[in-house]
């Protein structure tokens, strides 16, 4: 099974971040997902929303995660927002495809501006990267199939 509870124990660095056991800052928090920020980021705002359960990658989710997918993208908006970017039609929300996930546990990149993200950020979330698919593509590929290619 792809999904399992974060356990106090996991080497998982998210399930870790989950489980309050770094440092790092919680931006904002459910039940369900948190949002904080990338410590390598690409772009002035970089945000990364993860599932408190630990779930693989995208190409572990299926159609019955979608209203989660959903909700991951509203806290990225919401955490860009929050962190005072204006123009949300100028942004990235999306995940890396294994095999270029930096770690193996689902989290969702929030980026902005994305006009203003360098060459290598454009490689690594920009439009015509290979390695990322938007919220909005892979919503397509859940709806449609069921899973992500």
């Amino acid at each position: 099974m792809a999904t399992q509870i974060a356990r106090d124990d996991d080497e998982c660095p998210f399930c870790q971040i989950a489980n309050n056991q770094t440092d790092t800052e919680i931006l904002t928090r459910d039940g369900e997902l948190l949002c904080f920020r990338d410590a390598k980021p690409g772009a002035g705002h970089h945000y990364l929303v993860i599932t408190t359960t630990h779930i693989g990658d995208c190409k572990a989710l299926r159609a019955h995660h979608i209203p989660t997918v959903e909700r991951m993208a509203e806290m990225g908006r919401g955490a860009l927002e929050k962190n005072k970017v204006r123009d949300l039609t100028d942004i990235r929300l999306g995940f890396h495809v294994p095999p270029f996930s930096s770690v193996p546990h689902l989290h969702l990149h929030a980026l902005a501006p994305a006009s203003k993200m360098n060459e290598s950020s454009q490689r690594r979330y920009g439009p015509r990267s290979h390695w990322f698919i938007t919220v909005e593509e892979a919503l397509t590929q859940l709806r449609t199939r069921g899973r992500i290619k």
